[in-house]
């Protein structure tokens, strides 16, 4: 079809379109939905005994929040690639927050080892992380996806990373409410270890989540 008949085409079968609302207000149905969900969670698991003594440690809430903020900003990215005149410089949006996650984590490591000594870096096996982070992630990445199947992901791939990057930092924002487990190389390589090896898949499996033919990944 040559493409002046296929533009008329297109021009008369053409019904109402309804554009979709800005990603900034968009972020809010998502929050709303993934926190709801998570809370939820660890209402059914049990929160961690020693919950109110872990929120009055600053180095605990500097984790968490730096945690929920690259949820946001991941989340907030992945929308923003949906849009057609989106550009890349958004899939950048999650660094500054995630750099800061590692930050925290990095000076837990020394201040571990300062206290503790080399028992305090010690690493052990925690598999678990990964089945809880994955299965607290599943619905907040569920509802992310249909919402970013409604626009027009044409970077698939780095789309569905930063989804799953959103929905697994938040699965381990909700972990560290009742797994008892804060030393910062532990939560390091198998916390943030697990959100990054779930980003890195969901960004393998980003055309065929998020069809949008012709496009490149």
């Amino acid at each position: 079809m040559k493409t002046d008949v296929l533009i008329e085409s297109l021009a008369l079968n053409a019904g109402p379109v309804r554009p979709l609302p800005s990603p900034a207000r968009r972020i809010w149905t998502w929050l709303a939905i993934a926190m709801g969900f998570a809370l939820a969670m660890v209402w059914a698991i049990g929160p961690r005994p020693d919950l109110a003594e872990r929120l009055l440690d600053t180095r605990f809430l500097l984790e968490q929040g730096a945690a929920l903020a690259t949820a946001i900003a991941a989340a907030l990215a992945a929308l923003a690639l949906t849009m057609p005149d989106a550009a890349r410089i958004w899939r950048w949006l999650p660094v500054l927050p995630a750099g800061a996650w590692l930050a925290t984590l990095g000076l837990g490591c020394l201040r571990d080892w300062a206290v503790i000594g080399p028992d305090g870096l010690r690493l052990t096996p925690d598999p678990e992380c990964f089945v809880y982070i994955a299965l607290i992630g599943s619905l907040p990445l569920l509802a992310l996806v249909l919402m970013l199947r409604k626009g027009a992901p044409l970077r698939p791939s780095w789309t569905l990373a930063l989804a799953a990057l959103a929905a697994a930092a938040i699965g381990n924002f909700a972990l560290r409410l009742f797994h008892m487990q804060d030393a910062a190389l532990m939560v390091l390589v198998w916390q943030v270890g697990a959100v990054a090896l779930i980003a890195a898949i969901a960004g393998l499996c980003g055309r065929a989540v998020l069809r949008w033919p012709g496009v490149p990944a």
